[in-house]
């Protein structure tokens, strides 16, 4: 037998949803939405999209084909509450399809949604870590997904991250099941450019940490790492220039790697976990009103540097180590780098440019040296466990430490 078949691990997959992907894909939405009826509910934001002529270009192209529609609004992160508000006040209408339509915190409330209104059940009974945790059986409503931005892959998942802030007993946690995900994710870039840098900024960066961690990811397996490496040059290529807003002849190429990027981000999360940054983005974002991808964008290049020097202390062996290397020289160009200057590249690299799109430090947003005990006691949810090594606490007390100021 050929050994390098034979030298192929195990691994499973679960559902992902069907994907149209490019520039002007937007248009197919009224043509997805009839394979379920004519009679929708729009889930939507309330920021950069209706400000711009790509929703007069929706409106007039759902009405053009005869759809019918009801509209919910997300403001922000996603709560339990909201969830469950939107569940009552259209548990009586008779929809044939769920339509999101903006970030990762609206295609995580459409996610949900679409999953209850049918079930007539509080989220909090299928939520991981918080009540009863009752086995989700459906059915759900189909879900049509339309990122606007790029950063969480929520299009690809199973899973809906919901929030409760409140400094002492916030959760964020995921409602989770592959019913949930969607049956069709339209992913058109061009929607990218009614994103401000700021987010694009942060939404990149939360999907260059995905990438990066699901690479790592002890349960990653020769599929996952074919998605993410691709995903890493992509975003690699096109985040900085657009942030920067430059080379505009050549803006729809690099919206393009960021869109690509954050799709595969959210396939390859999916499948084999995440790691510590994630693992700290669930209690800071519970605790305190930081942005995800800015949690993310902060915390990915000290919590990769604190990985790299656990691992060459405790782990010397890990595959993950020459990962870390292999990215380094993927994003240097230079193939003759040693593991340790590749590593190296990689983690000033990352501070080059969490410094160049102005990551906010942690105390930015109320975080105090007395709450990192706090922060750290509740950090070891899945994200946590599937990080390449297990940190210390001390360790992991140290990545929020060098974060502060």
């Amino acid at each position: 037998m050929d050994k390098a078949l034979s030298s192929v691990s195990d691994f499973s997959l679960g559902r992902i949803p069907k994907i149209e992907f490019g520039i002007g894909k937007r248009a197919l939405l009224s043509q997805c939405i009839k394979t379920f009826g004519s009679h929708i509910l729009l889930v939507k934001g309330n920021g950069f999209l209706e400000a711009s002529s790509f929703w007069q270009e929706i409106v007039d192209d759902l009405s053009a084909n005869n759809i019918t529609w009801e509209v919910f609004t997300c403001c922000g992160e996603p709560s339990p509450v909201l969830v469950d508000e939107a569940v009552v006040q259209f548990s009586r209408s008779s929809f044939d399809a769920v339509v999101g339509i903006g970030g990762g915190s609206v295609l995580d409330a459409a996610k949900a949604i679409a999953g209850l209104i049918k079930v007539k059940m509080s989220v909090m009974d299928f939520l991981e870590g918080v009540g009863p945790e009752l086995p989700y059986k459906g059915p759900s409503l189909p879900f049509i997904a339309m990122p606007t931005t790029a950063g969480t892959g929520s299009e690809a998942t199973k899973n809906s991250v919901l929030s409760f802030i409140n400094r002492d007993r916030g959760f964020k946690k995921s409602f989770r099941d592959e019913q949930l995900v969607a049956q069709v994710a339209i992913v058109d870039p061009e929607f990218l450019l009614s994103c401000p840098p700021n987010l694009i900024a942060a939404n990149g960066m939360d999907a260059l940490t995905q990438l990066l961690e699901s690479f790592v990811s002890i349960k990653a397996n020769e599929v996952t790492d074919a998605l993410a490496y691709s995903g890493l040059r992509c975003v690699f290529q096109g985040l900085i220039p657009s942030f920067d807003r430059d080379s505009e002849d050549r803006q729809s190429e690099h919206l393009s790697n960021l869109a690509y990027g954050s799709l595969l981000s959210g396939i390859t999360l999916a499948q084999v976990g995440l790691g510590s940054v994630h693992g700290l983005a669930s209690p800071l974002g519970a605790f305190f009103p930081i942005p995800h991808g800015e949690v993310c964008g902060t915390l990915l290049a000290t919590a990769t540097e604190i990985n790299l020097h656990a691992l060459k202390e405790r782990a010397p062996e890990s595959s993950a180590l020459t990962k870390y290397a292999n990215i380094g020289r993927l994003i240097s160009g230079d193939k003759s780098l040693d593991d340790k200057s590749a590593q190296q590249y990689l983690v000033e690299q990352l501070k080059n440019w969490e410094t160049h799109m102005q990551m906010p430090n942690l105390s930015s947003y109320g975080v105090t040296d007395a709450d990192l005990n706090h922060i750290v006691s509740h950090a070891r949810g899945s994200s946590m466990k599937t990080n390449p090594i297990v940190l210390t606490d001390d360790e992991i007390k140290s990545i929020l430490i060098k974060r502060m100021k």
